[in-house]
């Protein structure tokens, strides 16, 4: 036993839980979290608003959530875990008939003062139903077609009523988030290996779609396929957001323009500047050392959180820490493929550095996961 261990083994329960947090995930998060702060007071031409000074407040919100979250024991969480998943499910269900409609998309609830966006908090809720039911499941069973068959609709539905809303960036990090637990879970890679082959059928399908019928995808999403292919073929439409940012990405050279002195952001030629293509304002800015920095960080984080879910005896918590891991990589991987022309454009935020507020809080929630299964794991008595 450590000498921390032992002596908070004679403190009030609450003050051991804040010394038994997993700080360096703490400030890891807090480095994230300024560079957000920093890059939206550059963009916004060094002012507080629009955007930083909100992000900062709602950042701050979001690191209060993730300790109370993070001192509830994960009992309780495993408890909930089945309803939580049932509420998230309703909710997308009601996008469907009270959602609000905003760029060109039904995402969103308005409850009363406040601006829901359900698939959001399905990617948790997801992630912690899965954990439960293999937590639940004998492991003998854990490979049975049947038992799999389930498990894998657990991770679907949400995944499918986010895809009609449209939402292709979320449906997908909700349907390989849930594919991180099963895999966790120890379902036989025969399966996954199944679900690939499959998933070039269906890309097949989906391009084949396209100007038929039963279209698959909306238009415009077939669109930005086109600009993925080749962004020269519409420079002014669908090709522009990717044309812009490879500008930005290749003006940043090796250490940048300086803060505060790129082009693309501050002259507006870059769309969504201080949302999905926030990287690439980074990268002008900062060059390939300040871009290199931040995936450095998240690197560091993703890291810590492994480690966390190897010393985490209980299978819940351990499935809900690699649920969460596979997801903030699957953000910031898409985000940083997406803006570079490596992946079509599907609208994933950067995490923590993006402006916005569910997918912020809904990442510290998560964390706030991780950390429950760090506080509350089992340790050597003296």
């Amino acid at each position: 036993m450590s000498y921390l261990e032992y002596n908070t083994k004679r403190m009030p329960a609450g003050l051991a839980k804040v010394l038994y947090l997993n700080w360096p995930l703490v400030a890891l998060l807090i480095a994230v979290g300024c560079y957000g702060v920093l890059m939206l007071y550059s963009i916004a031409g060094g002012s507080w608003f629009p955007w930083a000074d909100p992000q900062m407040k709602r950042f701050a919100l979001g690191l209060g959530i993730m300790f109370l979250v993070a001192f509830v024991p994960l009992w309780f969480w495993r408890s909930i875990a089945g309803v939580a998943y049932a509420i998230s499910v309703l909710l997308l269900f009601g996008v469907e008939f009270f959602g609000t409609i905003g760029m060109g998309a039904k995402r969103w609830l308005e409850l009363g003062p406040f601006r829901l966006q359900p698939s959001e908090l399905a990617k948790i809720t997801t992630i912690m139903a899965l954990a439960a039911y293999f937590d639940w499941l004998d492991l003998k069973k854990v490979s049975h077609p049947f038992w799999v068959l389930l498990a894998a609709l657990i991770a679907l539905v949400p995944a499918l009523l986010t895809l009609r809303q449209p939402d292709l960036g979320t449906a997908m990090l909700l349907a390989v988030g849930g594919g991180v637990v099963i895999f966790a879970a120890g379902v036989h890679w025969g399966y996954f290996a199944a679900l690939i082959g499959s998933g070039f059928a269906l890309v097949a399908t989906v391009m084949s779609s396209r100007g038929t019928e039963w279209q698959i995808l909306k238009d415009y999403q077939y669109r930005r396929i086109d600009a993925f292919m080749d962004p020269t073929l519409d420079p002014l439409g669908a090709g522009y957001h990717i044309n812009q940012s490879m500008i930005a990405l290749g003006s940043g050279g090796w250490s940048g323009r300086g803060f505060m002195e790129g082009t693309q952001a501050r002259l507006n030629f870059l769309p969504e500047k201080h949302t999905d293509f926030i990287f690439t304002t980074l990268a002008e800015e900062f060059g390939f050392v300040g871009a290199s920095s931040l995936l450095i960080l998240y690197m560091a984080v993703i890291a810590v959180c492994l480690l966390t879910a190897m010393r985490t005896t209980n299978r819940f918590g351990a499935l809900v820490v690699m649920g969460v891991v596979g997801t903030f990589f699957l953000y910031f991987a898409v985000n940083m493929a997406m803006v570079m022309g490596l992946a079509p454009v599907v609208g994933v935020p950067l995490p923590l550095v993006s402006y916005g507020g569910s997918a912020l809080i809904v990442i510290m929630v998560g964390f706030g996961l991780v950390q429950s299964a760090h506080i509350h794991r089992p340790r050597l008595p003296s």
